[in-house]
């Protein structure tokens, strides 16, 4: 049994991964800290873990030694504290956008601020199972990707790591309004968002970095909020190298992801859940991925589709607490999701 602490604990992902390491049978939650709400009971804030919990927030300086730390602060925040949580636990796994690019140049360009840990930016392992496995097994640092990058890495990577697609692809993301986060503005009042489609990132999105680093290509991204409250898709549009048939495509899914335990081929000829959809997702670490090729044209579109909350956050994190202990990889995570919801 470890003894773990999540701090950033009262925002939706913090949420999340309470829910998930008070349920893990290998984990002790030791500490639930919350600069806006220490003293108050978790399940004040998070209704979903009552009689789950009686842990209350705590502030950090309440904090003593523990095994892992979760970081599941706001962006640009992990940086000025990373220092303090190394020193207090064992494994560190961060959460926000403050180590998953590996240029200081490119963080500063996309997250607009100086990095002020830059000695400790390659020490962090990316925490992407189904690309870094090895390496997270012995990994004291990992860092999330944010849960767009997440969807469009898993959405292209069999092809691009064989070179079946050129060098660049356009990615169409679309998410719900848990995204913003807990503490999110005025732009997400219920009746600024209801019913709208908006474009808040037509370029320069942070999470194209994330995807041109893990893809080794150049990625543009366009990002768009939708009317649902969880869940991402990313469709992915790209060239096909020349010679490169349905058949190609077909098998790269098949090769690349025939032993992931959360993704899953989803691509039918017919029915109404043919492609991936978010919806059918929420509460399950799973990724869903499909494709469609036009061989005439040597047009690709991929399509991935997650909850933000989970494989594009909690859940992976947890996944990879897993790898790194040694431990069943889905321990903790075996929810498949609801249908009807």
């Amino acid at each position: 049994m470890i003894r773990v602490v999540v701090v950033g604990a009262a925002g939706y992902i913090g949420g999340e991964l309470l829910r998930l390491l008070i349920g893990h049978p290998e984990v002790e939650t030791v500490a639930a800290v919350s600069s806006r709400f220490p003293g108050r009971r978790v399940d004040g804030v998070h209704p979903n873990l009552r009689s789950a919990t009686d842990l209350l927030f705590c502030s950090a300086d309440d904090v003593e030694e523990c095994d892992t730390a979760f970081l599941a602060l706001p962006h640009r925040t992990a940086m000025a504290q990373i220092d303090r949580w190394i020193a207090r636990a064992k494994q560190v796994i961060d959460l926000t956008g403050d180590f998953r690019l590996g240029d200081p140049e490119v963080y500063r360009r996309y997250y607009g601020s100086e990095h002020v840990a830059t000695h400790l930016i390659d020490a962090f392992v990316p925490g992407i199972p189904e690309l870094h496995r090895e390496s997270l097994r012995s990994a004291d640092l990992i860092s999330v990707p944010g849960c767009v990058a997440m969807a469009g890495v898993l959405a292209l990577y069999p092809l691009a790591v064989r070179g079946l697609v050129e060098p660049t692809a356009q990615f169409d993301a679309r998410t719900g309004s848990s995204g913003s986060g807990a503490t999110a503005g005025a732009a997400n009042l219920h009746s600024v968002r209801s019913g709208a489609m908006r474009v808040f990132a037509p370029t320069g999105h942070r999470h194209e970095a994330e995807i041109s680093r893990h893809l080794g290509i150049a990625a543009a991204m366009t990002a768009t909020g939708v009317e649902a409250v969880r869940g991402v898709q990313t469709i992915c549009h790209a060239t096909l190298r020349p010679d490169v048939d349905t058949s190609a495509v077909r098998r790269a899914f098949r090769e690349q992801y025939r032993n992931e335990p959360f993704v899953r081929l989803v691509a039918h000829q017919r029915g109404n859940f043919r492609y991936p959809e978010p919806k059918i997702l929420v509460g399950s670490n799973f990724c869903d991925v499909g494709y469609a090729v036009d061989e005439e044209a040597g047009r690709l579109v991929t399509i991935a589709a997650l909850d933000n909350l989970m494989k594009g956050g909690a859940g992976n994190a947890v996944q990879c607490l897993n790898i790194r202990m040694g431990w069943p990889e889905t321990l903790g995570l075996s929810f498949p999701g609801l249908h009807p919801i």
